[in-house]
């Protein structure tokens, strides 16, 4: 076997690969403007959101978590200290909301290496109910989000989870993170999700209350520096399935820096490499400099020039893209390709130094991503504000 019939041959099985992920994505991820009613015997839900500091959108996200069309639910927000910037924000949107059942918890329980599960543990707790939705600050939630979320929920489900989906992107950084997010990252979650490989992401998680003790409680979510791997994790133990909602939540970007998006891509592979190594094994395979270098060497086969296989190959993985982001109602402009093309000249660079190196920082704090669980005990009772 020649190179250039070798190339082809990788060029053509990466297109392929990379088409079957935009076909098995489009469907679950296609925009739709009919609200999901709620279920004619809607249980009660609550929904807890840990907080750490006042972000751009942080009171378009707030008023979309009190403007939810759901009869039954609860919001409980977590804080892990009082003087947070947020914490005046959410107590006026709590007294602007008297119609809602809500919540503001302050308090730090030491369970992991985790902030973010240590911020969550009390909210878990005090809960009411025995449907449980974590979900992150920077997630606008739409109207029917809860039931959304519900429709999913399967005999064999654990937990239903909903990637973000970058949203008003107002620079060339903010694209570049919604190439990350949108048709990389969530094309290959969904298209996983189609293969019966669905995990979990910690973005949005429904979780039922009697798996989670099942299995072990709140605390074991600890096990792992990533809640969601965890999560993953204690479900699969039980014989449960992770599944993903349809049509996916935005989180709004506005501006990014470059090194801003490289700093939280790096902190989730490394997190992907230490919880689910052979998972991320292959994503070096993943990029599109894979195909279009294969097309380079292959041009001989299809009887093409070098520059036009290679065009021709970089045209047909964009346009599949662009396909997803438009049925979708994803971002999508003229600063799109682009930002695409700078995602997977970074991709290599990504996957390699999430193999040589441990560290991340993660709302400010250094920690590293073979940390253990500290088994601390909790700091104290939460207040309650």
């Amino acid at each position: 076997m020649t190179i250039s019939a070798l190339a082809a041959g990788i060029c053509v099985s990466s297109g392929g690969l990379h088409a079957l992920s935009v076909a098995l994505a489009t469907p679950r991820c296609m925009r739709g403007d009919r609200r999901t009613p709620p279920p004619k015997d809607a249980p009660a839900v609550s929904i807890v959101q840990p907080l750490c500091g006042v972000e751009a959108f942080s009171r378009q996200t707030l008023g979309s978590i009190f403007a939810l069309d759901y009869p039954n639910y609860e919001i409980i927000f977590c804080l892990a200290t009082a003087d947070d910037s947020i914490a005046p924000l959410v107590s006026r949107a709590i007294e602007a909301n008297p119609q809602r059942p809500a919540r503001l918890l302050i308090g730090d329980d030491k369970v992991s290496p985790n902030p973010k599960l240590n911020n969550v543990v009390k909210g878990w707790k005090a809960a009411r109910h025995g449907w449980v939705v974590m979900a992150d600050s920077n997630v606008l939630m739409p109207p029917d989000y809860i039931q959304r979320l519900l429709a999913r929920w399967r005999p064999n489900t654990g937990i239903v989870c909903a990637p973000p989906i970058g949203s008003q992107p107002k620079n060339f950084g903010a694209e570049v993170e919604c190439g990350f997010l949108n048709t990389y990252e969530a094309r290959w979650q969904y298209a996983a999700d189609a293969a019966g490989l669905g995990f979990a992401q910690g973005k949005t998680m429904l979780l039922r209350r009697d798996i989670i003790e099942a299995g072990g409680g709140i605390e074991a979510l600890g096990a792992e520096i990533a809640e969601d791997a965890a999560a993953t994790k204690l479900i699969h133990a039980q014989g449960y399935d992770a599944h993903l909602v349809s049509r996916p939540f935005q989180q709004p970007l506005g501006a990014r820096q470059l090194k801003d998006v490289w700093s939280r891509q790096l902190r989730w592979a490394r997190l992907r490499r230490a919880t689910f190594p052979l998972h991320f094994f292959p994503e070096i395979l993943t990029t599109s400099l894979l195909m279009i270098g294969a097309a380079a060497f292959a041009a001989p086969e299809f009887e093409l020039s070098v520059w036009s296989s290679v065009a021709l190959a970089a045209i047909f993985w964009y346009a599949a893209e662009a396909f997803l982001a438009a049925v979708a109602g994803w971002p999508l402009g003229w600063r799109s390709a682009p930002a695409w093309m700078v995602r997977d000249i970074l991709l290599p660079a990504l996957w390699c130094t999430a193999w040589t190196g441990r560290a991340i920082v993660w709302r400010g704090n250094a920690m590293s991503v073979d940390e253990a669980v500290l088994g601390e005990a909790a700091s104290g009772p939460p207040r309650q504000i």
